[in-house]
């Protein structure tokens, strides 16, 4: 029996954790619906990119780099999307990519802004359509050239030269940007589709897969549940955010909206962490009578640490193309999926460099180590151990995907966490799935960095 010798008070611990559980991930889940696709935005972003990059591109390059033109892709983007529905700045590209010249065209959407820098923006493109002929002074638009797409596209609307904003040196460096998005995924795929089958050819040649021997906790399947709902969801993602945000409000009253968010983002982590981990501590003391760090409990095996960083890079560019193929798939099937994961878009939008490096560690540090210790550390070996190694894989990779709340993002995380148990049962270290989960979020951050304009 699967809960044998187990206290009552245990068991209704775990109950009472998973029922928590259920309603919080399937109301996380249906949220998750509602969140607009940070695709859109992504595409956006690189076709302003492509479009600030033109003066700089190689005569020969072009037709690689610029098949459409990228204004009027933006446009055909942004009109195929509801106006009410689109930021505020996005209205205001459409309204200046609009070839229309009827002046309550741009009258009737004037009340849609509250932003008076664009509200004024407004009042000189209806001047423009009631005479064609108006000339602007292009001083009056220096309140947005912080923004340098937005400054563009108004040159392009009122003919005026830009050039002193748009110079050689920041077009080219707007060319290196789009050289880098486009061309580190492709050698990624590249890379990872040549390992991933020679492995597959020495799996079959082998007749076999080197599974390392993998090392499980003397925990029950009732520990799991304890940790993973009683830790990881009902500690973790309900209760401590009343801490983590009250603190980060108490604190930043006087700091940008950016900084705090990014504040909040990484206090919450760590508060987050902080219950599941606490609990994987009491485990390990219960089963040893001590808690010692120079033990290496969970297989970290970081010796010989050039082995286990390799094993990680190996595993990380192996399973990029199926994470892709997966990706690409769920988007020729559903169209406009929603669902991506908010800190996408903020990292995407945001400008502050101190909150650019919380983020950073957040995503590339805290959370590989915190996800790796409960997913690949405790649940793997422990499901491994009791019902085999594939049901084991299959299991936590699809609880992993889970506990992201969101249903657009489910199968290309369950396909990432598959690779992630495979590297970390293959290589017989848990460290190499924390540089390869470390890897995956980085690739991820560093696409986003480069997407800002």
């Amino acid at each position: 029996m699967i809960f044998k010798n187990t206290s009552k008070s245990k068991l209704t611990l775990a109950f009472i954790s998973i029922v928590i559980t259920f309603f919080v991930w399937q109301q996380g889940l249906r949220d998750s619906l509602n969140r607009p696709s940070v695709a859109f935005d992504i595409s956006q972003k690189e076709q302003e990119i492509a479009e600030l990059s033109v003066q700089s591109i190689p005569v020969n390059l072009k037709k690689f780099f610029i098949i459409n033109d990228p204004v009027d892709q933006i446009n055909k983007s942004l009109s195929d999307v509801s106006f009410e529905e689109l930021t505020e700045r996005n209205k205001l590209i459409r309204i200046i990519t609009s070839e229309s010249n009827d002046p309550l065209f741009y009258n009737s959407f004037s009340k849609d802004f509250e932003d008076e820098n664009y509200k004024f923006l407004i009042d000189e493109i209806e001047k423009k359509s009631y005479n064609n002929s108006y000339k602007v002074n292009p001083e009056k638009f220096d309140l947005i050239k912080g923004d340098r797409f937005l400054y563009h596209l108004l040159s392009l609307k009122f003919d005026f030269d830009d050039s002193a904003l748009i110079t050689k040196s920041f077009s080219s460096k707007m060319f290196f940007k789009i050289l880098a998005i486009r061309l580190i995924p492709l050698l990624t795929i590249l890379i990872g589709s040549i390992l991933a089958l020679k492995i597959l050819w020495k799996t079959i040649s082998l007749k076999k897969f080197g599974w390392k021997e993998i090392k499980s906790l003397d925990l029950e399947l009732i520990d799991m549940v304890l940790l993973i709902a009683g830790g990881f969801v009902v500690l973790g993602e309900v209760v401590s955010p009343l801490f983590s945000i009250s603190l980060v409000e108490l604190f930043s009253k006087n700091i940008s909206n950016e900084l705090s968010q990014s504040l909040k983002i990484f206090f919450g982590y760590l508060f987050m962490a902080i219950p599941p981990l606490w609990i994987v501590f009491y485990q390990i003391k219960s089963l040893n009578g001590e808690f010692s760090f120079k033990k290496d409990y969970l297989q970290f095996n970081f010796l010989p640490i050039k082995y286990a960083i390799i094993r990680g890079i190996k595993g990380w560019l192996t399973i990029v193309p199926f994470v892709l193929l997966i990706s690409l798939i769920m988007n020729s099937l559903i169209d406009n999926q929603n669902g991506s994961n908010p800190l996408l878009e903020i990292v995407l939008n945001n400008d502050n460099y101190l909150s650019f490096f919380l983020l950073f560690v957040t995503t590339t540090l805290l959370a590989p180590l915190f996800e790796e210790i409960i997913f690949r550390g405790i649940l793997l070996p422990t499901l491994s151990r009791d019902f085999g190694v594939i049901p084991g894989i299959i299991v936590s990779a699809f609880i992993f995907a889970l506990a992201h709340l969101s249903l657009g993002e489910m199968p290309p995380l369950f396909v990432l966490g598959i690779g992630l148990a495979i590297t970390r049962i293959a290589s017989g270290s848990l460290f190499s799935s924390v540089i390869m989960h470390s890897l995956w979020n980085g690739l991820t951050f560093l696409n986003l960095f480069l997407l800002r304009t």
